[in-house]
Formats: structure tokens, sequence, C-alpha cells
């Protein structure tokens, strides 16, 4: 049987498993270094952040930089500013990578698939004609064509 090793797995699931500390969601805007955070665009209230377990090449995290886990918390100027994070997260991924369509989405709560509902973010994942194969079905692995330090890089400054 051939393997097809993905190391970098490993973290995603010991932290979702033991209950990963703190907030990244807080934790990577206050660095103060947005490329060694992946952080690809910000505005006053939010910012946008490569996901660090893609779906797939150029997913981004939008969050309001507030530490806030309900949706209906949000104030008014947060949630257009995240709207509007959203709009430039979608023109920047069409310039660069040209995917078929999206998928825009928000977790709220454990139990709708939230990984981190303490602080409530959204998810911008390009699609792809055919972007779906058999390695995440038959082998539990995800292959992604692309490192996130070239993602970062063609979309940094265009968000």
């Amino acid at each position: 049987m051939e393997r097809l090793w993905s190391p970098w797995r490993m973290a995603y699931i010991e932290a979702a498993r033991e209950g990963a500390e703190g907030c990244f969601l807080c934790e990577k805007p206050a660095l103060g270094d947005d490329a060694a955070a992946y952080i690809v665009g910000r505005t006053e209230l939010a910012f946008a952040i490569l996901n660090a377990f893609p779906y797939n090449p150029g997913h981004l995290i939008v969050a309001p930089l507030r530490h806030e886990g309900e949706l209906e918390d949000l104030r008014d100027d947060e949630l257009l500013d995240v709207a509007r994070l959203l709009q430039r997260c979608v023109r920047a991924l069409r310039e660069v990578s040209s995917p078929d369509g999206f998928n825009l989405g928000v977790n709220l709560g454990r139990v709708a698939g939230a990984g981190l509902p303490e602080h409530v973010h959204w998810h911008v994942v390009p699609r792809w004609e055919g972007d779906t194969n058999f390695m995440p079905v038959v082998a539990e692995t995800k292959v992604l064509p692309e490192l996130l330090a070239r993602t970062y890089e063609r979309l940094r400054g265009r968000v």
C-alpha cells in the first residue's frame, strides 16, 4: 500500500482533541507581523487570514478584530467592515486564482462545526470545477497543489 504523509494535519488533530489554548484570531493580528501570521488584509475592525488547514488553496478566514462569539452581538460597523472585507477577498481570489465559484460560510456553535466558537468568523473557500477528488474519500487526505507561503505571496497587497 502506498502512503501519502501529511504530518502537518497532526497539529490540527491534536489541538482539536486537547482544546487549544487562547484564541488564534486574537493572537495573530496582535503579533504585528502580518506576513508571519499570513494576514492578507485588514480594515479598521476586521482582518483576513489564510486558513492554516485549508480545504483549498486560498481558503481564507475573515473575522472581526474584537473577540466575540455571537453573530448577533457584533456591532453594525463591525458587520459592515466584515462584509466589505469579504468582498475584497472574493475579488482578490478571482484575480489571482480564477476559481469557478466560492463557498462563503460561518459556523455558529461547536455543534454547527465551529472549531473556534468563541470568535465568530467567516470562511471564504475558492472552488474549481473538479476540485474534489478521491483522496479525501479513500485516504482522509486533502491534496493541496500550493503551499501557504505561495498563496500568501499571491494575495498579499490585493485584499
